[in-house]
């Protein structure tokens, strides 16, 4: 047995939203929209991962999901552009990531970053 992939879900009212943010911000493809549910895709073959922890490093708030980018200033300009508020960062980790916080458009809190 094997998993193939892990998809989250995030639970919205507003699916049609999903697009300017998943989209327009960090540049995911629309592989399926059903009305009812859009799934947005990056064209990689990172293996699935799934994180447990008590925070998100550096005391900050754990977030739902870390997105790893790589051009972390370009979707950081793109998410100030669309008028997404920056919670946290861009800062540089002891750990080898720089990062920013975001909430996409319902709410959920993201960790974008990039590795070196």
């Amino acid at each position: 047995m094997a998993v193939k992939r892990i998809v989250p879900n995030i639970r919205t009212d507003r699916v049609a939203d999903a697009r300017a943010f998943y989209g327009d911000v960090l540049g995911l493809e629309v592989v399926m929209d059903l009305g009812w549910i859009a799934t947005f895709q990056a064209e990689t073959s990172a293996p699935p991962q799934v994180s447990v922890a008590t925070q998100g490093g550096g005391g900050t708030e754990l977030p739902a999901l870390s997105i790893e980018v790589d051009n972390l200033d370009d979707v950081h300009q793109r998410a100030i552009a669309g008028g997404f508020l920056i919670e946290y960062g861009p800062v540089s980790e002891p750990w080898g990531v720089r990062r920013f916080y975001l909430r996409d458009p319902f709410g959920t809190l993201l960790n974008v970053l990039q590795h070196g």
